[in-house]
């Protein structure tokens, strides 16, 4: 809350001062509230479009290892999935938009041939391959996208806290301030005014006695 300041010009200036840069303080919130909202639309648009095709591609994968466990075993399925290498190529960066981190998430992109031999694999088998790999992918870029709503989404609200606290609050108290020490200067001035004229004639009226 805003102390309350004695009416003088100095402490004027201050108030208008504070309440031109609550003022600009508040117009750049507003813009970057504006701005991180424009961009949380655009990546939730991305994440319902991303949960479509991953649940497409999922059930499309999941419907070929069906086959595949039918055709091969699941035992058999299990020894070649075994032999596979560990994808360790994940790393997590970050970057910012108006103040507000955000992650990247980058990996080596596989190759939709699958890493092992065609001679004791099934067609089934290796279209699972590939749509799971898909899902991962596309997992990957989904965390991203939706940890990146997430933190604008944060980041927006305390924004509009600042913005309003700033409107609602920080901007009518210096309004106040600024208009009840120029009103107190005026009057001031007034008084001083009036007591001089009263000085002034009573001089004239001493002088003429």
């Amino acid at each position: 809350m805003a102390e309350k300041l004695l009416a003088t010009k100095g402490n004027l200036i201050i108030a208008k001062n504070t309440l031109a840069l609550s003022k600009t303080g508040y117009s750049l919130l507003d813009k970057k509230r504006a701005i991180l909202v424009r961009e949380l639309m655009g990546l939730l648009e991305e994440v319902r479009s991303m949960q479509n095709e991953i649940d497409i591609t999922f059930r499309e994968a999941y419907s070929a290892l069906l086959r595949a466990n039918t055709s091969m075993g699941i035992s058999r399925i299990e020894e070649i999935l075994s032999a596979m290498p560990i994808d360790n190529s994940i790393a997590v960066k970050s970057r910012s938009v108006m103040g507000a981190v955000i992650p990247l998430v980058s990996y080596e992109k596989k190759p939709n041939r699958p890493p092992y031999g065609f001679w004791n694999s099934s067609a089934a088998l290796d279209e699972a391959y590939i749509k799971f790999n898909r899902v991962k992918e596309l997992s990957l870029h989904l965390a991203q996208v939706e940890t990146s709503a997430y933190r604008l989404a944060v980041n927006i609200k305390k924004t509009q806290k600042r913005a309003n606290a700033l409107q609602n609050i920080v901007i009518p108290q210096y309004e106040k301030m600024t208009s009840d020490i120029a009103n107190a200067l005026e009057e001031k001035e007034r008084e001083d005014f009036t007591r001089l004229k009263v000085i002034k004639k009573q001089k004239n009226k001493n002088g003429r006695i």
